[in-house]
């Protein structure tokens, strides 16, 4: 039995690279950055397994339900409108209204709060309620213009020591102490 011998076959002629100066890659950077990049929409995917050309399956048909039609409205007697005759009562306010939150500076946790009515002295409770602020306090320390002073009078504004964080447009009432 004769056997045959593999034979060599020839290996590819290596292409030897040209090399590209700065300035070569530099012009071609300035063409590419003039030129608008266009970006091509991804393209549906071909389903991963064939599909034969045998007939699909017939499938299960669903009976359909006839939907009610609602009986017509009966009339009803003329009264008050249950809305309005559930109504929660409105919270009681906690003391008389003095005063409103001007501003308040978290990282010091003091309110500036601007007098309407009624005197504020070191000493006296206080109420500030607002949209998502409720809390009391016995009022510790009173500024204003960074001077600390004991009595504070209508249409003033001064600082507070807060315990909570308070905001600004909250109503301060006058508690009883």
């Amino acid at each position: 039995m004769a056997t045959r011998t593999k034979t060599k076959r020839k290996g590819k002629a290596k292409r030897k690279k040209t090399t590209v100066t700065k300035a070569a890659r530099r012009k071609k950077a300035r063409a590419v950055s003039k030129t608008k990049t266009i970006r091509k929409k991804p393209s549906e995917k071909a389903p991963s397994r064939r599909v034969s050309p045998k007939k699909a399956k017939p499938t299960a048909k669903v009976a359909v339900k006839p939907t009610r039609v609602s009986a017509p409205a009966r009339p009803q007697a003329v009264g008050p409108t249950p809305s309005l005759a559930v109504q929660p009562a409105p919270p009681a306010e906690p003391g008389e209204r003095i005063g409103v939150v001007t501003h308040y500076y978290s990282d010091l946790s003091v309110a500036i709060i601007r007098l309407e009515s009624a005197t504020l002295r070191v000493g006296d409770v206080i109420h500030i309620r607002g949209h998502t602020t409720d809390f009391s306090q016995k009022v510790e320390s009173l500024e204003v213009n960074n001077a600390p002073v004991t009595v504070v009078g209508p249409n003033e504004e001064f600082g507070l020591k807060v315990v909570e964080h308070a905001r600004e447009h909250d109503i301060v009432f006058k508690g009883r102490s």
